[in-house]
């Protein structure tokens, strides 16, 4: 069974390699992809179930233990992790398929898309499995490496300038966490996560602290939290529809992500959990205000991305296991709705040519059917009741008014005014794109292709799903966050009998 751990990375690098060689021949590429993630998504679920049930699974690269060996760790929150992400992934290649099989304009995906889509996916899942820092730094640059080529496809001027900005600030934070890693060994002595939580304890507090803080700068610029954010809005939205997708849902995740790992197993405590919260209310209102003030669509739901991460950092600035599950849940959340927007936003492009809401109107009467996949989705992510987004943050708020405190109590106050915001921005969107009189951009008689809607559709079905299986969930993003509170069932796993 531990074998399975390495799948989900091995799995994309295999297909990458394969669809390269497949580079003339788009069918069996499209097929190998398809079944590549497929396959990916079926041995993340039996990760998750296996790890909820008889705890974390390590698999040892080349034989060899920790911590001299590289090892790859699924635990709860990692397995739920490749679930979700494997899960949205494929249904963005099949709507980029489906956008590759119907446009011939500049947007749609070139024979390099398929290799480097599944690069990025292999490094979006190794960074979830990684047992050690080094190997976490390996999965971020081979997710960046491939971004790189996503956001920049086809060329064009526009792309050229914000991709320049995108790779610009990625490197710093790359170089940034490099020298951490660096920092790191100096001190310890090793790399290896489950080994650092043993070492790290026994280090002066200054030191320590400047290893933390090196280490959430450089995961608060791929996470994009205030005030290292001011890239992303500028970077995403000239990237094709499935990238801009995929990037919005799960690349800032990764950095979430991070985040959490390293917070809760290295440096457990409070010691920096004021500026974590001062952090994650900066980045609400930010944000949301940036939204506020935006005409252009996927510009707005940009802002509503960096907005949404301030709920996540919220969660984990608390230091409590209530806090730990609020925002596991809302990672979960966030990057399904998140990516169901921008894929969303991708059919108006594709049936207006425009996401300027200047330029649109009427599109609920023109194609109901969208105007339902937004609404329902716009909902979700204000945190309209019953969907997933006010079960997330109302566990969030919870979990803050539990905690006591100025700082936690202004953070409710701010968790409740980002999402009346949020609310209002998805009602303003909804009333200007979809419901009054159609505007300059006309909307083409060309029926949108079946595939582009029917992953659209499973997108927004999946995070309606989330509040059918709340229950569930929250049983699951509980049993993690305890995990991750405790310590010693990752450090167990990864050394028998927890040795230092």
């Amino acid at each position: 069974m531990n074998a399975l751990v390495a799948l989900p990375v091995l799995l994309p690098l295999l297909g990458a390699a394969l669809t390269l060689l497949l580079a003339t021949r788009d069918r069996p590429q499209r097929v190998v992809s398809v079944a590549c993630l497929a396959a990916t998504l079926a041995v993340a679920a039996v990760l998750l179930v296996r790890t909820y049930r008889h705890g974390p699974l390590v698999i040892e690269i080349g034989g060899w233990p920790a911590p001299v060996g590289i090892v790859l760790v699924a635990d709860q929150l990692a397995a739920l992790m490749l679930v979700v992400s494997s899960a949205v992934t494929l249904c963005v290649l099949l709507y980029s398929i489906g956008q590759g099989q119907s446009d011939a304009s500049e947007n749609t995906p070139v024979a390099i898309f398929h290799p480097t889509y599944l690069v990025l996916t292999a490094g979006v899942t190794n960074a979830f499995l990684a047992g050690d820092l080094f190997n976490l730094f390996v999965g971020f640059e081979m997710l960046l490496a491939a971004s790189f080529v996503l956001i920049t496809l086809n060329g064009t001027p526009l792309r050229i300038r914000t991709g320049s900005t995108y790779v610009v600030v990625n490197i710093l934070a790359s170089m940034i966490f490099l020298i951490s890693v660096g920092l790191v060994y100096a001190a310890t002595g090793t790399l290896n996560l489950a080994h650092l939580a043993h070492r790290l304890d026994a280090l002066p507090d200054g030191l320590r602290l400047s290893l933390q803080l090196m280490l959430l700068v450089a995961f608060g610029i791929k996470a994009a939290v205030f005030p290292l954010s001011a890239w992303l809005p500028d970077s995403y939205p000239t990237a094709p529809a499935p990238v801009t997708a995929v990037f919005a849902g799960l690349l800032t995740k990764v950095g979430v992500y991070a985040i959490i790992r390293t917070q809760t197993l290295l440096f457990p405590g409070p010691r920096a959990a004021a500026l974590l919260l001062v952090v994650a209310g900066l980045t609400m209102l930010v944000g949301i205000l940036g939204a506020v003030a935006q005409s252009d669509l996927k510009r707005l739901l940009s802002f509503t991305l960096v907005s949404h991460i301030g709920y996540m950092i919220f969660g984990i600035g608390l230091s409590t296991v209530a806090g730990l599950v609020g925002a596991i849940f809302y990672v979960v959340h966030h990057i399904t709705i998140q990516t169901a927007l921008f894929l969303v936003t991708g059919l108006v492009e594709e049936k207006t040519g425009s996401t300027d809401l200047r330029q649109l109107g009427g599109l609920a009467r023109i194609k109901p059917l969208l105007g339902v996949l937004f609404f329902v989705s716009a909902m979700n992510l204000a945190g309209i009741p019953p969907f997933s987004g006010f079960l997330g943050k109302l566990g969030l708020l919870q979990a803050g008014v539990a905690a006591g405190g100025p700082l936690p109590w202004i953070l409710v106050a701010l968790g409740t005014l980002t999402s009346l915001l949020t609310l209002y921005v998805a009602s303003r969107v909804w009333s200007i794109a979809f419901w009054r009189a159609p505007g300059p951009a006309v909307a083409s008689t060309v029926p949108l292709p079946t595939l582009m809607v029917g992953a659209t559709v499973a997108l927004v079905a999946l995070g309606v799903g989330l509040t059918v299986v709340a229950g569930p969930l929250f049983d699951v993003t509980t049993g993690a966050a305890v995990d991750l509170h405790e310590r010693t069932p990752y450090i167990h796993a990864v050394l028998p009998g927890g040795r230092p």
